[in-house]
């Protein structure tokens, strides 16, 4: 009886641990999307100038999950680039991830196999930027933050692009991405000032990004992601050389 006992504070106190992670994933998450909902409403206006079915257009947000990307990817198309060069500045647009996946490769490295399959879906902007401050956490608590703010952003996101079909036509087309880019940019400098490092990356990429904004078929994002990938992967060159 006694052992039984044990066992059940011990499940209690597991329990209530993995509750507060999820609190805390869910709490961080909450004011870090705010500045995403402008990306939503201008995914909204792409989507109505395009041409395509709205409920086709919406479907990237699952599938795609990537705001960047998935505007580049409706805008072009609807301007009539070819699906082959939509894709590939898509793509180009997504690139970005790649270091972010190499950073978050040690993390990874001792989690479960279905975790390793799962996450990377989730390895959005934001997801990595609240991760990266929670190297220290043990493998089943950063599983768990993970999971909690990746499943809260992709809900969100899901639901406000939802709602951007709506209320996107009655935004005025010159705010566009030259309003919603330097918010989102600004909120993710927020969560990277833990390192010089991070921090020149976010600004080279979102300065050329708004330098950029004005360019036609979203040139500015495509300049400024890979300048921003082509910084970081320099920076952590130098860092294992070191």
């Amino acid at each position: 009886m006694m052992t039984k006992g044990r066992g059940r504070r011990v499940q209690c106190r597991a329990m209530t641990k993995t509750l507060t992670h999820i609190r805390r994933g869910i709490a961080d998450t909450l004011p870090l999307f705010v500045p995403v909902v402008p990306f939503a409403l201008v995914f909204g206006v792409v989507v109505g100038e395009s041409g395509i079915a709205p409920w086709l257009g919406w479907s990237t947000s699952p599938i795609i999950f990537g705001g960047a990307a998935q505007i580049t990817l409706l805008s072009l198309l609807g301007e009539g680039a070819s699906v082959a060069a939509a894709v590939t500045a898509a793509l180009i647009v997504g690139a970005r991830h790649l270091l972010y996946s190499v950073t978050m490769a040690p993390r990874f490295q001792n989690q479960p196999r279905w975790f390793r399959w799962v996450g990377p879906y989730m390895l959005i902007d934001q997801v990595f930027a609240l991760s990266m401050l929670r190297q220290e956490d043990d493998p089943h608590a950063f599983r768990v933050y993970f999971l909690s703010t990746g499943l809260c952003f992709w809900s969100l996101w899901l639901f406000f692009t939802a709602v951007g079909l709506f209320i996107g036509p009655l935004v005025p087309s010159q705010w566009g991405l030259v309003f919603a880019a330097p918010v989102l940019f600004t909120a993710l400098l927020v969560m990277a000032l833990n390192s010089w490092d991070k921090l020149a990356v976010a600004l080279l990429a979102g300065g050329v990004t708004v330098l950029f904004s004005e360019l036609p078929n979203r040139t500015g994002l495509l300049v400024g992601a890979l300048l921003g990938i082509a910084m970081g992967l320099l920076l952590e060159l130098r860092r294992s050389r070191s």
